[in-house]
């Protein structure tokens, strides 16, 4: 049991230092190093994993590592896999930071990033086609996940996408007799999301500056925030910037430009806020109370989800949150991609990269340093 100890920890440090790209590009990494060529897990289990961190709070990506962790190691293995996985991140991160507050400007990575974007694009194509295979299995979920893209498309909610299509889903399969309309409202109506600032006058967080209240900001926000890195922008600045004054609009911005552009989780933007804040114990705080409950969500719905897949009924439901999450993801590429793919060079690393990946099955690890590399010495 040591040894897969050992090598989750090795597998997801690694995943940790090399995932740019945000959680698109993360679970397309998954897929390759841990479905592909691992075989730790299914597919199929891959998608229910991908499902199931969509239904709670926190960092989505960061939360299917911490299920491959529980699935292959128990307890040990789940915190081993989260823990490695956003590790390397928060020290690169923190050493970001470091250079920030000394020097109050950020170091220049945009040569890098100019390189590695149009391999992560491809990355997470050849993902979504490898993942599509295993839950586009049939007529009904193919026009489901068409459904889900356009729900997308026009901006609704996460959530209530995955459950409309989820419901939609389960009721074609298993048609009911009766139709309980107010229930039915009740449930695909917008859920309510909980912002920041409620929840803190809810629970009386002060806003004076201490490390304890660092921590349960951050403790807050990891509790309560569902969606994308984008979202925790907003929730950040409600607080952080006008209703208590600990970082000016610039600072903020500076910190989500940082938290996209290195590897790993996003919400490591919390590490370069704490570290602003109260310098190695603000980041270490910060860091702790965001993806905390993400490990307490897990370790709480991890148990239940084969009894899931082997009821009927549920069986239904999850194959429906399966497609929704895979139309989720592939919209999500298309926005990355247009930021991506610019011009010629980029347009035929990607295409490269693609060919490599799908035809001659090349380690996504190796793509990511070459693209890199020849961004950084093509802008010389």
């Amino acid at each position: 049991m040591k040894d897969i100890h050992k090598e989750i920890a090795k597998v997801f440090l690694k995943l940790g230092t090399i995932g740019f790209g945000g959680p698109a590009a993360h679970l397309a990494m998954m897929e390759a190093e841990i479905v592909e060529k691992r075989k730790w897990i299914s597919k199929q289990e891959l998608l229910d994993f991908i499902s199931a961190s969509n239904f709670i709070p926190g960092p989505n990506s960061t939360e299917v590592a911490i299920h491959i962790g529980y699935k292959k190691g128990g307890m040990l293995g789940l915190i081993l896999a989260g823990t490695c996985f956003i590790l390397p991140a928060a020290l690169i991160v923190t050493l970001i930071a470091w250079s920030y507050k000394t020097y109050g400007t950020l170091p220049a990575v945009q040569t890098i990033l100019y390189g590695i974007k149009p391999v992560i694009v491809a990355v997470i194509i050849q993902a979504l086609w490898s993942l599509g295979k295993t839950a586009l299995k049939s007529k009904i979920l193919c026009a489901l996940c068409a459904l889900a893209i356009i729900l997308s498309l026009i901006e609704i909610n996460e959530i209530l996408i995955l459950v409309t299509v989820g419901v939609v889903a389960l009721v074609v399969a298993h048609p009911p007799r009766r139709i309980n309309f107010m229930g039915a409202f009740a449930l695909l109506s917008p859920q309510p999301l909980i912002t920041a600032g409620t929840w803190a006058a809810a629970t009386g967080v002060a806003n004076s500056l201490t490390l304890t209240n660092i921590f349960l900001f951050f403790l807050k926000v990891g509790s309560v925030l569902f969606g994308s890195g984008y979202v925790l922008v907003a929730f950040l600045r409600s607080d952080l910037v006008e209703r208590w004054h600990w970082l000016t609009e610039s600072q903020l911005l500076d910190a989500v430009a940082v938290g996209q552009l290195t590897p790993g989780p996003v919400f490591t933007t919390a590490t370069f806020i704490g570290y602003l804040l109260a310098d190695t114990s603000g980041a270490i705080l910060a860091t702790l109370g965001i993806f905390l409950p993400a490990f307490v969500f897990v370790a709480l719905t991890a148990p239940i989800l084969p009894k899931l897949r082997q009821s009927e009924k549920a069986h239904y439901f999850l194959d429906g949150l399966n497609v929704a999450s895979l139309a989720i993801m592939a919209i999500a590429t298309v926005f990355l991609a247009k930021g991506a793919i610019i011009d010629r060079f980029s347009i035929a690393l990607f295409l490269v990269s693609t060919i490599l990946l799908i035809k001659f099955k090349i380690n996504s690890a190796w793509l990511v340093v070459s693209g890199g590399l020849l961004g950084y010495l093509w802008n010389l």
